[in-house]
Formats: structure tokens, C-alpha cells, sequence
């Protein structure tokens, strides 16, 4: 559900005043934990640094991305793969008929 329009967006203070104290062509990252802060026009060109709840994120803001939240650039979950040992088997077994494949070609271009 989104803000009402009366209050309008929802950003963090703090994080309105590290912008106005930056230059707009300075490089450097503006950490902050304000996942729920809306970008704002203002906000373009700058790089922010989201915490992700481990780490921080590098989140270079665009004109497409006015309106967005700032924790929706910065995932706070990993995806490692799906499947168990058989799925591992198999990606074992593809592999080596990779690298077995590759061996080939190159002793076919060495002659």
C-alpha cells in the first residue's frame, strides 16, 4: 500500500542532508540503512550505499528509478541453486565432459 498523497513520500532526513552537503559530481558513496526511503529527483546521479543487513550495497540512482524505494535495489536474500546431491552429480558429470571437450579442441589446433 502506498503513502497517502497529503503526507507524500517518505524520505529520511538525514539522508536529504548528506545529499544537499555533496557536490553532484562527486563519486563517492552515501551509506545508508534507510531501506524505506523514497528516491527522489534530487537523489539522481549520486551512489548510495544500502545495507543489505550484512553488507552494503552500491545503488547508482537513475532517472528511471524516481519513486522506487532504495531496498528494492538492494536484495537481502542469495539464491545459491536448487537441488540436492543428484543435482550436484549432474553438474559434476557436465562439467568434466566440458573440460574433456575443450582438452580436444585444443590438441586439435595444436596439430
Amino acid at each position: 500500500m502506498s503513502r497517502s498523497l497529503k503526507k507524500g513520500p517518505y524520505v529520511d532526513e538525514k539522508l536529504i542532508k548528506k545529499i544537499q552537503d555533496k557536490k553532484p559530481g562527486d563519486r563517492s558513496v552515501i551509506k545508508t540503512w534507510s531501506r524505506s526511503a523514497t528516491i527522489t529527483p534530487e537523489m539522481t546521479g549520486f551512489t548510495f550505499g544500502v545495507h543489505n543487513g550484512k553488507d552494503f550495497i552500491s545503488v547508482f540512482v537513475t532517472e528511471e528509478m524516481i519513486g522506487h524505494k532504495l531496498g528494492e535495489f538492494s536484495p537481502t536474500r542469495k539464491f545459491v541453486r536448487h537441488g540436492g546431491r543428484i543435482q550436484k552429480e549432474i553438474e559434476m558429470a557436465e562439467a568434466t565432459k566440458s573440460s574433456e571437450a575443450a582438452k580436444a579442441t585444443q590438441k586439435e589446433e595444436k596439430k
